[in-house]
């Protein structure tokens, strides 16, 4: 068992607009995304299950080319390695959960959320 504060973890910023908290267990990996209002992360797809929870304003989705709006108290469940996309309607607070866990961000191998940038 480990007790960590949410605060206490980095608040790493990404790209124009996004930026993350996030911690790793075993099988999980949890992570808030704050995005201002036009911020975009572009299509991806990884291996883990996710589960996005709108904390605070409306995100837009496009999943496997389907679009999908998300607002504040709703969740979405995006199943793993369909082709995703997300964008700010307003600014945003977003709690999402993957398993497995990401490790393309423990090794900073996440560029298309960095505007093409390798850590």
């Amino acid at each position: 068992m480990k007790l960590i504060p949410w605060d206490s973890l980095p608040l790493e910023t990404l790209g124009d607009g996004i930026a993350r908290r996030y911690l790793t267990g075993e099988k999980i990996t949890v992570a808030q995304f704050v995005l201002k209002k036009g911020a975009a992360v572009p299509e991806h797809s990884h291996e883990s299950e996710q589960i996005s929870y709108v904390l605070e304003g409306v995100l837009r989705f496009v999943v496997a080319g389907e679009p999908q709006m998300v607002r504040a108290g709703e969740a979405l469940i995006i199943p793993s390695n369909i082709p995703h996309s997300a964008e700010a309607v307003e600014d945003c607070r977003a709690l999402d959960i993957f398993s497995p866990i990401r490790q393309d961000w423990l090794t900073n191998d996440d560029a298309y959320l960095r505007g093409g940038v390798k850590k």
